[in-house]
């Protein structure tokens, strides 16, 4: 008998899993049908969306908490166009992201003859929004072109890349068997020994220190705490860095660094460590004012050599990943350091003044924000363009690392909290998955609530409903604006809900969100509460 020589596309799966993956995301198509042979076969779970956008925020959630890339299956054209937006989201936040498509016969390419999905140059218009962007003119290139792509993910800034595979690419004969081994791929560089020593004597000498941890301190949290209870330094968290000390850490500052009181707490300080932080705008100036926090001294550690000198230039940088950058501050400084006795009365006190700054309504969003966390500890919060997400990201306690993570900031796109939700639950089914979404949010990415009911992850799905982009119609009243274009029709959202097959609740008393959330993440399967906001 005469063995069947490999599929193309089973070729390509075994090569996906000999980099550890596990899932893809992706709407099949007249011109992705190779990518799928064999698929069925190969034990890599395939997620179906709605749309290709909420392809690329479903694999942007699990990326987040999963710490590998989020994996999609994209077609020709109109496919990546949809993907874009969520590709500029994963590029803005620093989320790795392997999006793999198909394009035209090699021989098509920018020809301008109106082949089916043909786009000018596919290749150009993506690159703006992921790190490389490779045209696949041989399958026997393919383990190379990985291999670029999963060193970054593994060692600098993680952002999203993009393969496409010409259509006559396809018909090549599968390359030789792939050899399942392990990648030497390179340890992230890091600082030099006289850099380390520099900074640890700076920590030594300070008497007001304080650390800001961003997004890229993710993986740094034990290391962070460890660091800033041996100074005694306050940490304050960025909106994705909320949960690297846990809720109630007397250091521990999950505020927004553009308060007047945090402000004011940064400039007092002596020395400032940044870890993993742009130090951008949507965290030290959301209100837009163009004024800028002013530090004294100023140490910078980052994975990215340019984003070491964007927004702040430091008086000293260290360049390399934060975790291992961490570890080795950590040794350079001696055992025994007195701890500044001042830290933890200066985390209460910019706290409480940062509390004070909050208006009666966003009080009201943090306390909702707070009676989930506190009836559903080990729930993430996902979140979109909404009242209580913009609340908790100027005052919010996350349960942990990877717990609190939304769009409303950053490239702030909408439509984004329900797919990235369903692409955390499938990361992780450990836990459940609360997605927080305004009314008008959810109509971006409305179908994917079918995704949803048929993955059947644990999802609970808040919609704080306002029948309007409530945000946007406040700000037009302020600037003395007639609101046009803000007022939306919603449909019922409850018998939608059910439509999909969905256990329902419609909530009265905003404050008694708590017990209905616990017992809707308790039944470990799709739940949507509705909100009422008028």
């Amino acid at each position: 008998m005469v063995e069947r020589p490999k599929s193309v596309g089973s070729w390509l799966h075994d090569l996906l899993k000999s980099y550890g993956v596990d899932t893809v995301f992706g709407i099949p198509g007249v011109h992705t049908i190779p990518m799928y042979a064999g698929l069925k076969e190969s034990g890599i779970r395939h997620i179906t969306p709605r749309h290709e956008q909420g392809a690329g925020f479903m694999a942007d959630g699990y990326a987040r908490v999963t710490g590998k890339p989020g994996v999609c299956f994209i077609i020709t054209g109109p496919g990546m166009t949809n993907i874009l937006t969520a590709m500029g989201q994963a590029y803005s936040e620093s989320i790795p992201m392997l999006v793999i498509s198909s394009t035209s016969n090699r021989s098509h390419l920018r020809q301008g003859r109106g082949y089916l999905h043909e786009l000018p140059d596919q290749q150009a218009m993506v690159s703006g929004v992921c790190a490389f962007s490779h045209t696949l003119h041989e399958l026997s290139d393919l383990p190379c072109v990985l291999d670029r792509a999963f060193s970054i993910f593994k060692n600098a800034r993680p952002r999203p890349v993009h393969v496409e595979i010409p259509l006559d690419v396809w018909q090549q004969p599968a390359p030789d068997p792939i050899r399942h081994h392990t990648r030497a791929f390179a340890s992230t560089y890091g600082p030099t020994a006289h850099d380390l020593a520099n900074a640890a004597d700076l920590i030594l000498k300070s008497e007001s220190p304080l650390l800001i941890a961003g997004g890229g301190a993710r993986m740094a949290g034990k290391e962070i705490q460890e660091l800033a209870e041996k100074i005694g330094m306050p940490v304050l968290m960025t909106i994705n860095a909320r949960g690297l000390l846990p809720p109630g850490h007397p250091l521990g500052l999950s505020v927004s660094g553009s308060f007047i009181s945090t402000r004011k707490m940064i400039e007092q300080s002596d020395l400032v460590l940044a870890v993993g932080s742009e130090l951008g705008p949507t965290d030290f100036d959301i209100y837009d004012r163009g004024i800028w926090p002013r530090f004294k001294h100023l140490i910078r550690i980052d994975i990215d050599a340019e984003q070491l000198y964007r927004n702040a230039a430091p008086n000293l940088a260290l360049l390399g990943a934060s975790k291992p950058t961490v570890q080795a501050l950590l040794k350079a400084l001696p055992k025994d350091v007195r701890s500044s006795p001042n830290g933890v009365t200066r985390t209460k006190n910019t706290r409480r003044a940062a509390h004070m700054e909050l208006s009666e309504n966003m009080l009201e969003a943090v306390r909702f924000l707070e009676e989930i966390r506190n009836f559903a500890p080990d729930a993430r919060i996902i979140g979109d363009s909404t009242q209580p997400i913009y609340a908790g990201n100027l005052f919010f306690d996350a349960s942990s690392t990877a717990s609190w993570f939304n769009s409303s900031v950053g490239f702030g796109t909408l439509g984004y909290a329900l797919p990235a939700a369903i692409g955390a639950a499938l990361g992780d089914p450990s836990r459940p998955v609360i997605c927080l979404i305004g009314d008008g949010g959810l109509q971006f990415t409305l179908g994917e609530l079918g995704s949803l009911r048929e993955c059947q992850a644990n999802v609970t799905v808040i919609v704080w409903n306002n029948n309007a982009y409530g945000e946007i119609r406040s700000s037009m009243e302020a600037a003395d604006i007639a609101p046009v274009g803000v007022d939306l029709f919603s449909p019922d959202f409850l018998q939608l809900a059910k439509a999909f097959g969905f256990k329902t609740h419609k909530l009265k008393d905003k404050l008694g969100i708590g017990e209905i959330v616990r017992s809707a993440t308790n039944t470990k399967e799709p739940f949507f509460i509705l909100v009422n906001d008028e």
